[in-house]
Parts: C-alpha cells; structure tokens; sequence
C-alpha cells in the first residue's frame, strides 16, 4: 500500500511533476488539496533551505503526513546573491513578475553581459512524522539577458538564459525546463534518496 507524501502546495503542475519523478516508488503525492484548510506559514528563513524545513515541518506536524515543501528563487552574482529569498517579493509584497523583471533589468542597467551570471535555486525539504529531515538543492547556472524575451514560463523566466542555450526559459518552453529546471533536479534527487530509505524501517508516513 502507497504511503502518502504531501507536497505543500496547491499548485497542481508541480504536484503532478513530482508524482512524474517518483513514478514507481510506494507514495502517493498529494498536494494540499487533499489536506484540511490550513493558514499558510511565515517564510522567515534567510536561505531556501530554511524555508523549505519552515513549510515541510509545518505542513508534517499540522497532517501527520510525510511532507516535501520547495523554496526557490534567482540567485544573481553581480547583486551579491540577490533577489534571492526574496525572489518573489523583489519590487515588493504585492509586485507582479513583470515588477520583478523590471526592478532586476533597472539593478543591472550597468553591469556588462559578461558579468551578468546568474543561477536559479530549488531547496526541497523533506519532513517526516518521526522527526527525519532531508533537504535536496537543485541548481541550473546561466546569465540575466538585456531584457525580457519570450512569452512561456513565468517570473524570471523572460530574463534567464540557461548555460549551454541562447534562449532565456521564456523562449524555450516547457519540456525544457522541466527537463534542466532547478526543481527538476532537487525533486530527482529526492526521488534518490527516498529509494534509500531503509525498507525494513517502521513506517514513517500516515496511511490513508
């Protein structure tokens, strides 16, 4: 019988990009839809990895669920790490992607193409009910372009260029991205290290 593993969020694409990625093992991902109606905690870590653990232990201890949460961002070498945690917010609490795009373009207005390298970052947490914790990073490296290009993908995907591509995410698509994308490879290694998993250990999930 599937043990359930709850991804907190509601965001269907990235619940169903998980239960892609963790085909063939004994979980049944369900997002917080599945989940009672509950308040949404404060990220108030300074790294990613502290607010995936944040919305991970949050979301287990509230369920009774093993729970994976993710936290990402773009991480920009010439602003010293920035927006980085507060990729989301940059311009702002209530700014918009095209906000954020145009407050990162304005910071580096100055700064050469050659300077301009950039990565985006994924931390996904996982938290058991017993109290075990894994945190997996996925990173994909590339540069900010001179300006937004392209109209697939969303936040900072109009200004990212991957290394070893031309085209920013925005131009790319979908199957790219999924394929090279930071959550990508932090999910992938989480797919690892549940295979690891002592299989004659207790159990560490509710069952439905």
């Amino acid at each position: 019988m599937a043990e359930i593993l709850l991804l907190g969020t509601k965001n269907t694409h990235k619940t169903a990009e998980l239960a892609e990625i963790l085909a063939g093992l004994p979980w049944e991902v369900r997002s917080l839809a599945a989940a009672p109606a509950l308040p949404e905690p404060e990220e108030s870590g300074a790294t990613f990895e502290e607010n995936s653990l944040i919305k991970a232990s949050y979301y287990c201890h509230a369920t009774g669920w093993t729970c994976v949460a993710d936290d990402s961002g773009i991480v920009v070498d010439a602003l010293d790490g920035a927006p980085g945690v507060y990729s989301a917010r940059y311009a702002g609490a209530s700014s918009t992607d095209a906000d954020n795009n145009r407050k990162l373009l304005k910071e580096l207005l100055r700064v050469p193409e050659t300077r301009r390298t950039a990565r985006f970052v994924c931390c996904a947490a996982i938290v058991h009910p017993d109290g075990r914790t894994q945190v997996e990073t996925g990173a994909v490296e590339g540069r900010i372009a001179l300006e937004p290009r392209g109209q697939a993908g969303f936040g900072y995907d109009p200004l990212f260029i991957p290394e070893g591509y031309t085209q920013t995410f925005a131009e790319l698509g979908a199957p790219v991205k999924q394929r090279i994308s930071h959550r990508a490879r932090a999910f992938r290694k989480l797919r690892l290290y549940l295979e690891g998993l002592d299989e004659s250990s207790p159990s560490n999930a509710r069952r439905d």
